[in-house]
């Protein structure tokens, strides 16, 4: 996502370095062999006394994979613009920069006034995937429709359209939109995230830095399958873990939300963030991440039949084990010593599943549904693959023992609520 006045991004993002930094132009060629075809002609040589040249009759015929992918694509492929309420002025006081501090005493006749006017705010990118009759589908990152008043699509022909947002997920940085469908030409399907392969080509197409470079086509490939990220909210506030595919495919400011596709031209993620520095400040290049098409195919089809997302929760508050000292885990908790990894539960509230399952203050969780459960991260990923109503096996530690007890799986929702009570 792009903001059109700073040209940066708020993201939910990375704990450590945000979307960041700008375009960077370089002189390198990328020629596959057995992509590219030449044919030459010779260059005279010799002696040219007038220092004069010119152009010779080479060309280049170009068939590549790639190409095909995004003569198929682009055309599904859109710029998402958040439009947001910005206070205005109007009369002298808006060419002034001010009032002047004079007045007749009678405000309602003053020549400048102030109103809410739909602005810019920012851009990213966004698929269309799907058209069901006079209905057209975007899927997008939450972050870049977050805090609109309003928002306009803009398609790869430049036509502008009016967007409807159908539902958001902040957990996971999608969300739906819908237009109307009687200027879209074209769809992308989604592939089988599970399916990539580390070292595959992957190819991006956005708008990075805005609408002004839309339908830009990036290459590299996939660098890991399954990365684990901490995620932040705008206020730079802990929100989670996101797992998430790697890739050093080029992904700017503007590219939030648009689609990774491998080479058959299936969508296998969507742009979410990027890493330009670590905690040390240490600028990063190449570390871009994209949500995997399979949880992005699993939530938007949530988001449309039900305008958001339900999870269940287990109503605790945790810790993860690896940051516990040695010696609190021998006399606190009571740990076996070849127990090294897992998550703390540090309060149970009433009414939670948790609570219902007998695990209290100082358990110490290393398995759900058959799961292990190394962190904090991997016990939301175990979590999140149930469902709402769910009965699964937790195996935890209760004063140096071994238990296992079966947990009655609620809603986020109801487990916030019982949470607050």
């Amino acid at each position: 996502m792009a903001n059109k006045s700073l040209i940066k991004v708020a993201v939910t993002a990375l704990v450590a370095g945000l979307i960041g930094g700008g375009a960077a132009y370089g002189g390198i060629n990328y020629l596959q062999s057995n992509n590219v075809a030449t044919s030459t002609t010779s260059v005279p040589t010799g002696s040219n006394k007038s220092g004069s040249t010119s152009t010779t009759n080479v060309k280049v015929n170009v068939s590549s994979q790639a190409t095909k992918v995004y003569k198929n694509n682009k055309a599904a492929v859109v710029s998402v613009i958040n439009l947001q309420k910005q206070s205005t002025s109007s009369g002298w006081s808006g060419i002034l920069g001010g009032d002047d501090g004079s007045s007749d005493g009678d405000d309602s006749n003053s020549s400048s006034s102030s109103n809410s006017k739909l602005q810019e705010y920012s851009e990213g990118s966004g698929l269309i995937y799907k058209t069901s009759g006079n209905a057209a589908y975007i899927v997008t990152n939450n972050h870049v429709v977050s805090g609109s008043n309003a928002v306009r699509v803009i398609m790869s022909d430049g036509t502008k359209l009016t967007a409807k947002i159908v539902g958001t997920d902040a957990v996971t940085d999608l969300a739906v939109l819908k237009i109307n469908s009687s200027k879209v030409t074209k769809t992308a399907s989604f592939g089988n995230s599970d399916n990539i392969e580390v070292g595959e080509t992957a190819l991006a197409i956005g708008s990075p830095l805005g609408s002004n470079y839309a339908t830009t086509l990036t290459e590299g490939i996939i660098s890991a399958k399954k990365r684990t990220v901490a995620t932040t909210n705008t206020s730079g506030q802990q929100t989670g873990y996101a797992t998430v595919i790697q890739t050093d495919t080029a992904i700017n400011p503007g590219n939030s939300g648009g689609p990774l596709f491998n080479l058959a031209g299936q969508v296998v993620g969507i742009n979410s963030m990027k890493l330009s520095s670590d905690s040390s400040g240490t600028s990063v290049e190449g570390m871009g991440f994209a949500i995997p098409s399979n949880e992005v195919v699993k939530i938007i089809n949530e988001l449309v039949k039900n305008g958001e997302v339900v999870r269940p929760a287990l109503g605790v508050a945790t810790y993860n084990l690896s940051n516990i000292s040695q010696s609190d885990r021998k006399s606190v908790l009571k740990l076996p010593t070849s127990v090294d990894s897992g998550v703390v539960i540090m309060k149970t509230y009433a009414g939670s599943p948790a609570k219902a399952a007998g695990i209290s203050k100082y358990d110490v969780i290393t398995e759900l549904g058959g799961k292990k459960v190394t962190s904090l991260a991997t016990l939301r990923t175990a979590l999140y693959a149930h469902s709402v109503n769910d009965t699964v096996s937790v195996k935890y530690y209760h004063n140096g023992k071994l238990k296992t007890t079966n947990m009655k799986l609620t809603e986020t929702t109801k487990a916030l609520s019982k949470q607050s009570n």
